[in-house]
C-alpha cells in the first residue's frame, strides 16, 4: 500500500530498533499494545502472534493458531482482537477479489501483495523504490490521493511449474 499520509509505525520502527523481521516475544507484544494505548489481553497478545507468525493468514488459521497456546479463546474474542490491532494499525487486513480477509503484521510501509490465480498463495511485493508512482493515477477525479492498494495475480512458481506445457510436438 503506498501512502503519503503519516501514520504509525510503531512496529516497523520497533522491529528495526531490535534489528529483527519480526517480533517473536510475548513482552514485546505487550509492549506494542502498551504503546499504542491499547490495554494488554492474552488474546490480543495471542493474536498478535499468531498474525506475525503467519503472515497473510484467514480468521480461521489464526483462530486455529491462537487456540494452540490458548485453547480457551473464543470465536468472538479473536474477531474483536483483530478489529482493535487493525484499527490501531499494529495488523493489516487485506481482501483479495474473491477471498476472505487475510492478516499481516507488516504494517506502516509501502508494499503491495502477488496473488496466486490458482492456489491462492499470497506473498509481498515491495513498492517502486523512492516516489510512490502509484498514488499518481492518469486521472483522480478531484479526489486527494493518500492510499493505493495494489494487487498483482498470477501464478506463483509451484502452479506455473505444475500447469501442462502446450504441446510443440504434432
Amino acid at each position: 500500500m503506498c501512502s503519503r499520509r503519516v501514520r504509525p509505525v510503531f512496529l516497523d520502527s520497533f522491529q528495526k530498533e531490535r534489528k529483527t523481521a519480526h517480533v517473536t516475544r510475548t513482552s514485546d507484544f505487550e509492549q506494542l499494545l502498551r504503546a499504542t494505548g491499547l490495554r494488554v489481553t492474552r488474546p490480543r497478545v495471542a493474536v498478535l502472534g499468531a498474525v506475525d507468525a503467519h503472515p497473510h493468514s484467514d480468521t480461521e488459521s489464526i483462530i486455529g493458531a491462537v487456540r494452540g497456546g490458548l485453547p480457551e479463546v473464543s470465536h468472538q474474542a479473536v474477531y474483536d482482537s483483530l478489529h482493535t490491532l487493525t484499527a490501531a494499525g499494529l495488523v493489516r487486513r487485506i481482501q483479495p477479489s474473491g477471498s476472505v480477509a487475510r492478516y499481516e503484521s507488516r504494517v506502516g510501509d509501502n508494499h503491495h501483495h502477488v496473488v496466486c490465480r490458482s492456489c491462492g498463495a499470497i506473498a509481498d511485493v515491495d513498492c517502486a523504490v523512492g516516489h510512490a508512482p502509484c498514488l499518481d493515477g492518469a486521472d483522480d477525479s478531484g479526489f486527494v490521493v493518500d492510499e493505493a492498494e495494489i494487487i498483482y495475480w498470477g501464478l506463483c512458481p509451484a502452479c506455473a511449474t505444475a500447469r501442462p506445457q502446450p504441446s510443440t510436438q504434432q
